[in-house]
């Protein structure tokens, strides 16, 4: 995929994501992460209702007025999202597989910060760790989109590549929860994005959601949940081709993280408006 292929395919998925989104989801990742602190901005004539501890007493003793400083919130946020491979991510909904699931929410993350003025740094886990560096709107989607060309996940058009030729393996549990610390040791804001899949020590990530820069989104797929239903279900693997029946009665959802900064984002769903909304 050429420089211009990937503009083309980035201004698709430009066009997709904002077709039906406003100043809300800016509005929302302002509000869910917030900067680090306030700047001045400019001083306003005293109106009754405003807070008198940022009076400027000095301005307003040389004047007839009484003046105010108001304040900004300083931006610099860097948002850290790990993005967790796993050959389950092929698995979907009505030809929306997780991985495109997740691969859209990465690319609504960036064109939001573009607006916020804030860095999307995207560390993908995969057969080893691909940390790309911390980029916002367009030119942060674009090095997103090379690297995903790159592993052989998505095509031409950016769509998921279901039978890709590096199958998707994942680096060990013990170095993501180590990786994950080193950025919640530096302050940043954590996202987590997968479908837990590979994800066994949940005491250790329960307690990685007790701290208040991490969040951790799960991707599922209706047949990830317990299903009851009175008949057999026939799938394809989309590794090897295989064909197999499940049991749909003998399915039981497995006991995930129980914290309020884990939330669950159904493909089935309208999951870009689920993600945006989980931020409040």
């Amino acid at each position: 995929m050429n420089l211009k292929e990937i503009e083309r395919v980035v201004g698709m998925i430009q066009s997709h994501i904002f077709k039906n989104s406003n100043a809300y989801a800016t509005g929302m990742l302002r509000s869910h992460f917030r900067g680090s602190g306030l700047q001045f901005r400019e001083h306003q004539v005293y109106v009754p209702g405003d807070d008198v501890r940022f009076i400027d007493w000095k301005l307003s003793a040389r004047s007839t007025n009484t003046y105010i400083k108001t304040f900004e919130e300083e931006r610099n946020v860097e948002i850290v999202v790990f993005f967790d491979l796993s050959q389950t991510l092929l698995y979907g909904f009505n030809e929306t597989s997780k991985l495109q699931a997740m691969i859209e929410i990465v690319a609504l993350l960036y064109l939001l910060a573009g607006e916020t003025h804030d860095l999307i740094r995207v560390i993908i886990w995969g057969d080893k760790t691909y940390n790309l560096p911390p980029k916002k709107g367009k030119e942060g989607l674009t090095i997103f989109i090379s690297m995903l060309e790159r592993l052989g996940l998505i095509d031409e058009n950016g769509k998921v590549v279901m039978k890709p030729k590096n199958r998707l393996i994942s680096i060990s549990e013990s170095l993501k929860i180590t990786q994950v610390k080193t950025y919640l040791a530096r302050r940043k804001e954590v996202i987590y994005l997968g479908d837990l899949s590979l994800i066994h020590e949940k005491e250790i990530w329960n307690k990685l959601l007790d701290k208040k820069h991490m969040h951790c989104f799960r991707i599922y797929s209706p047949i990830d949940k317990n299903v009851q239903t009175p008949f057999l279900f026939k799938t394809i693997n989309p590794i090897n081709g295989k064909k197999r029946v499940t049991d749909l009665n003998k399915i039981e959802e497995e006991g995930l993280l129980k914290k309020e900064r884990y939330q669950e984002i159904g493909v089935h769903e309208r999951y870009l408006e689920r993600f945006v909304r989980v931020l409040v």
